[in-house]
């Protein structure tokens, strides 16, 4: 699963599918592009082999003078083509706006039904409101003679090389090929293709190409003038995939496919923009930035960590500036009396008024010891560097060393110790453990007046301590504050009471190291002060680096609100 995970969010694969689609949808773009281009193409292929045809046939009839010479000539034209010409009225068909374009061009008009494999042709009478229309279901070698035979029967009513050439100039207009009379000698055609021409046969010519020329046919048929050809075409096969389509669709394709590298890459790189614009506002000194990422993989990640690391750096000066200004205040109260202490030394030669003196100077030490340790511990947390030795610990003993040692100090206070079995155990590290239930119920003792309860237990998969007391409790609004280093509260919970105001705070930063948290309200039972730290039972690392669990948090809050 994690792996699965991991995966899912990565940038590589995020890329490297992105461009397996962007590339499928290119070459199915491709192919439709090239599907509905040679449609067209192949379409006007046949519109224009197909006009030069039709024109011979509609020349010819528009020749015969009566009805039944025109009848007779649609017969033989049938007979020769080896389909069935007819003619019909233009009203009786319905053609499209183009259609009807082309055919007040003079040009032929080619209907065909791709699903049964045939093509309807229509072509203009000129002069008149009717088309000759034909069905073909394929082109047949009869037809291309025929055409041929159609060329040489309209050449037939012109009569020496001048005229027939000309006419040829003006047929041409109508076919897609050229035409031509050429010296039979200058057709390079073997002896059996001679003897075809002298027994008056048509003779067809194919050229394979397996180079860039296309393939092509051209078809010479015999001329009434001596040693003289008519030579249609080349007539050029169609072809499929000619250069300068292959060409064009690569070129296009290419161009699909780096927009689409373009939308893979370009939010990867203004996430990546944001991030510097972040690095360059918190290198200018505004510790206020933060750099909003949406998403999961390894660029949001590291938007993530860098926040967390802003907040971090934001914290750390905040909390140097903080101790240097309650350090310069604590120390200040203990400082002036070991220095009156000295001048009272200095200025008194009674044995009893010197050695009262040496101990206030001995207590403003150990008290400048004790503040100083505190300092040292909570700096020590807040620059996210402990290193958690977590192993299962007996919340039971835990308790009743507590309670041993907390009626040790001999305070005219109750303590009791409510712990569970001793097989109820939970993951942390003892010492950091000890130190915050030492510290609470040192807290405790100050403010009780006459009995404090501590307890520890595991309840839905989260382990506990809680120390409470019978002393005037905190108010609801100043709750929060009590975790803040050197915070001062109303009278009831001054340093007159003692302590330096750090020792909530080094619980606060332990319970956060332990992926847990603190919570004060009201006890239920003594009705002052209730302090309860929760913490997972399952252990997260064994060791947890700097800024794990901040990077962690932060990382969670982008999901959440992604999603």
């Amino acid at each position: 699963m994690p792996i699965f995970s991991s995966l899912k969010h990565s940038i590589f694969l995020r890329i490297y599918a992105g461009l397996l689609l962007v590339c499928l949808f290119v070459a199915l773009f491709a192919q439709l592009l090239v599907d509905t281009i040679n449609k067209e193409r192949v379409q006007a292929y046949r519109e224009n082999v197909a006009t030069g045809a039709l024109y011979l046939v509609s020349s010819g009839l528009q020749q015969q003078s009566s009805e039944t010479q025109r009848e007779y000539w649609l017969n033989d034209i049938s007979q020769l083509f080896g389909n069935s010409f007819s003619i019909q009225p233009e009203e009786k068909i319905d053609f499209k706006a183009s259609e009807l374009k082309r055919l007040e061009e003079n040009k032929t008009v080619v209907r065909y039904v791709a699903q049964e494999a045939y093509a309807d042709i229509f072509h203009p009478i000129e002069g008149e409101d009717n088309v000759i229309t034909v069905r073909i279901s394929k082109v047949t070698e009869q037809q291309v003679r025929a055409i041929a035979v159609l060329l040489l029967n309209d050449l037939s009513y012109y009569k020496d090389l001048s005229s027939k050439r000309q006419r040829l100039s003006e047929i041409s207009k109508q076919f897609a090929f050229p035409l031509s009379i050429e010296n039979i000698v200058d057709l390079e055609l073997d002896d059996d293709q001679l003897r075809r021409l002298d027994r008056d046969e048509v003779v067809m010519l194919f050229r394979d190409s397996t180079r860039s020329d296309d393939s092509s046919i051209k078809i010479i048929a015999p001329s009434e003038l001596e040693n003289m050809a008519v030579v249609i075409g080349p007539v050029s096969l169609f072809k499929w995939f000619p250069f300068n389509l292959i060409i064009s669709v690569v070129l296009i394709s290419m161009f699909l496919i780096s927009l689409g590298v373009y939308a893979l890459i370009f939010p990867l790189e203004r996430k990546l923009q944001l991030i510097q614009s972040g690095v360059n506002e918190v290198g200018d000194g505004n510790l206020d930035t933060r750099v909003q990422v949406v998403g999961q993989d390894e660029i949001a990640r590291l938007a993530a960590t860098f926040n967390a690391m802003t907040e971090h750096i934001k914290r750390l000066i905040e909390s140097q500036r903080e101790l240097t200004r309650a350090v310069s205040h604590e120390l200040r109260t203990p400082v002036a009396r070991i220095r009156f202490a000295v001048d009272m030394l200095a200025d008194t030669d009674d044995q009893e008024s010197r050695e009262m003196q040496r101990d206030y100077i001995d207590q403003d030490i150990e008290a400048l010891n004790g503040l100083i340790d505190e300092i040292l511990t909570y700096a020590k947390l807040e620059e996210g560097s402990p290193k958690l030795d977590l192993e299962p610990v007996s919340l039971k003993d835990l308790v009743d060393q507590i309670v041993r040692e907390t009626n040790a100090l001999g305070k005219p206070i109750e303590v009791v110790g409510i712990s569970p079995s001793a097989k109820v155990t939970a993951v942390a590290d003892r010492r950091y453990l000890h130190r915050v239930v030492q510290n609470l119920a040192g807290n405790a003792l100050r403010y009780a007046e006459s009995k404090i309860i501590i307890s520890a237990g595991v309840r839905k998969g989260e382990a506990y301590v809680s120390v409470e007391d019978d002393g005037h409790g905190i108010p609801e609004e100043d709750r929060d504050k009590v975790f803040v280093p050197f915070a001062r509260l109303d009278d009831s919970r001054t340093r007159a009471s003692g302590g330096y105001g750090l020792g909530l705070s080094i619980v606060s930063r332990i319970a956060f190291w332990f992926n847990g948290k603190m919570s004060v309200d009201e006890s239920p039972k003594l009705g002052g002060a209730r302090f309860t730290m929760r913490w997972p039972i399952k252990p997260l690392a064994q060791t947890i680096s700097a800024d794990q669990l901040t990077q962690e948090k932060s990382a969670r809050k982008i999901i959440e609100t992604e999603d």
